[in-house]
């Protein structure tokens, strides 16, 4: 991080001094970790996202999430894959929209695996860079949140508004200066089949795994 940061300083809730961000990938944690960085708060990444399918779609969101964590010399807990577990919370859910049931439980599983590692680890304080995305829920994600924080003590959930002060679109600035993967559904085998048929519906073609960058893409396609 080369140039001034553009928030005012963070501060996490109970003034506490460090913080575990779960991660869904780079582009949205990138403005999550230079806005926590600039604030001098001391955190580390949580890896944890079973819903990303296929294996070679979640390999290339880890890698270069990893890869930006080592540039700012960040700790990143890989938590595995575990989409066996994800597959058995999501079933009967297959066909919930976008935003829906099937979202929530998957929030659900992945903070409520957050919390755990949290409260195992001396966090007292957990968020996440799904909200960042304006395709997401925010209260939806808030309320997963909150929800697998209150499992413990003493723990709490940052229901911070990371899209304020501009965070939206200084996720784009960062990604395309990063050049990180430029992911085209959620992650859920079920978002890239309704994305994929939403395509073929538009004329469009089918997405290419793997393929697309932030520094390819021209600034009205981000």
């Amino acid at each position: 991080m080369t140039e001034k940061y553009h928030r005012d300083k963070l501060v996490p809730p109970n003034g506490e001094k460090k913080v575990l961000l779960h991660s869904c990938c780079a582009p949205c944690s990138g403005e999550l970790m230079e806005a926590l960085t600039a604030s001098g708060i001391e955190y580390t990444i949580f890896f944890y996202n079973p819903n990303i399918h296929p294996t070679r779609e979640y390999e290339i969101r880890k890698e270069e999430n990893i890869r930006f964590a080592k540039k700012l010399n960040i700790p990143f807990i890989d938590a595995d894959y575990d989409r066996d577990n994800w597959f058995t919370r999501a079933q009967g859910l297959e066909w919930e929209p976008e935003r829906g049931k099937r979202c929530s439980a998957c929030f659900d599983m992945r903070f409520e695996r957050t919390a755990l590692y949290a409260h195992e680890h001396d966090f007292s304080v957990i968020t996440s860079s799904l909200g960042l995305s304006r395709w997401k829920d925010m209260n939806q994600i808030n309320d997963c949140g909150v929800r697998a924080a209150a499992r413990y003590s003493g723990m709490v959930y940052w229901t911070y508004n990371w899209r304020k002060a501009g965070g939206s679109q200084r996720m784009y600035e960062i990604s395309k200066r990063e050049n990180f993967y430029q992911q085209e559904y959620c992650g859920c085998v079920y978002s890239l089949r309704d994305t994929n048929l939403w395509r073929l519906k538009s004329g469009k073609e089918r997405i290419e795994l793997g393929t697309k960058y932030y520094s390819n893409s021209s600034p009205e396609k981000l």
